[in-house]
C-alpha cells in the first residue's frame, strides 16, 4: 500500500503512519532508500485543483490577453492529478498538449474568508505542478474545463516541501532538455496572499486541495514521447513524459 515519508539529507525517508495532511507528522522506525522506492504523487486532493490564470503578464501577453484586473480561477478534476514519471496520456480528441509549468501550493486546514496576513496559517507545503492543458480544445470551447480536465493533465510532485518560502527563486520548465520557461516567482501577478484571500472568499478550501499559482511565458506542445521537467530551487524536479495520442 502506498505510505507518506519525510525525505532526509541522505536521500532516506523516514515512513509515516497516516496522512501527514490530516494526522500531522507521525513518524515509525522505519528508513528507506529514495533510490528503492517509487515516489507517487505527494498529494491526493479528495476535493480539488485550484487553478490561476494568467498570473505573469508575458504569458498573458503570448496569449493575446490583457493582464486581469483580479485573479482569474478555475478548478481542474482531482482525477487529473498523477505523479513523477507518470505519463501524461494525451487523449484522442486533441491535436495539441501543452506543457505549464508552475508553483503549487497544498492546503492543511479547512479555510475560508482568510485575510492575506493570515494565509501562512492555512499553507501545508509547496510542490511543483505541471498544468497540462488541450490548447486546441481551449479555443474551440471558450472555456477550460474539458481542456486542463483530462485524467493525467496535473501532474504534482516530486514532493512537498513544508519549510520553503516563496521568494524570488526561477521557475523553469525544460522539454527533452531545452528550457522553455525560466521566470522568477517575483514576476506573479497576484501573490500569494492575494490568491489565498481571493479563493477563499469565494470557496472553502479543504485539508490537501492544491492551488495552482500560474505558468510563466513559454508555454509550448508537447509529441509523443517528450519529457518535460519543471523545477524550482528547493522544490526538486518534476519529470514526465507524454503517451503517443490515444486512436
Amino acid at each position: 500500500d502506498p505510505q507518506f515519508g519525510v525525505l532526509n539529507d541522505q536521500d532516506q525517508i523516514l515512513v509515516l503512519r497516516g496522512d501527514p495532511i490530516y494526522s500531522g507528522i507521525l513518524p515509525t522506525e522505519t528508513k528507506v532508500d529514495l533510490a528503492d522506492v517509487r515516489l507517487l504523487a505527494p498529494v491526493i486532493p479528495r476535493s480539488k485543483v485550484v487553478c490561476v490564470g494568467k498570473n505573469y503578464a508575458d504569458h498573458a501577453k503570448e496569449m493575446d490577453s490583457e493582464v486581469p484586473a483580479q485573479p482569474v480561477i478555475f478548478i481542474k478534476p482531482n482525477t487529473t492529478v498523477i505523479g513523477p514519471q507518470d505519463t501524461i496520456q494525451w487523449p484522442r480528441m486533441s491535436e495539441r498538449v501543452d506543457f505549464e509549468g508552475e508553483l503549487a501550493i497544498v492546503i492543511g486546514r479547512i479555510c475560508k474568508e482568510v485575510p492575506r496576513e493570515k494565509v501562512s496559517d492555512v499553507i501545508f507545503g509547496y510542490t511543483l505542478a505541471n498544468d497540462v492543458t488541450a490548447r486546441d480544445l481551449q479555443k474551440v470551447d471558450g472555456q477550460w474545463s474539458r481542456a486542463k480536465g483530462f485524467d493525467t493533465f496535473c501532474p504534482l510532485g516530486p514532493w512537498i516541501e513544508t519549510d520553503f518560502q516563496p521568494g524570488n527563486q526561477i521557475l523553469q520548465t525544460t522539454l527533452n532538455g531545452e528550457v522553455k520557461q525560466s521566470e522568477p516567482l517575483t514576476s506573479m501577478i497576484f501573490k500569494i496572499p492575494e490568491i489565498i484571500e481571493f479563493i477563499t472568499s469565494v470557496m472553502t478550501l479543504l485539508p490537501g486541495d492544491v492551488i495552482l499559482t500560474g505558468t510563466p511565458a513559454g508555454i509550448g506542445p508537447m509529441q509523443a514521447g517528450d519529457n518535460v521537467q519543471i523545477s524550482i530551487e528547493g522544490l526538486g524536479v518534476l519529470s514526465n513524459k507524454i503517451s503517443p495520442r490515444a486512436n
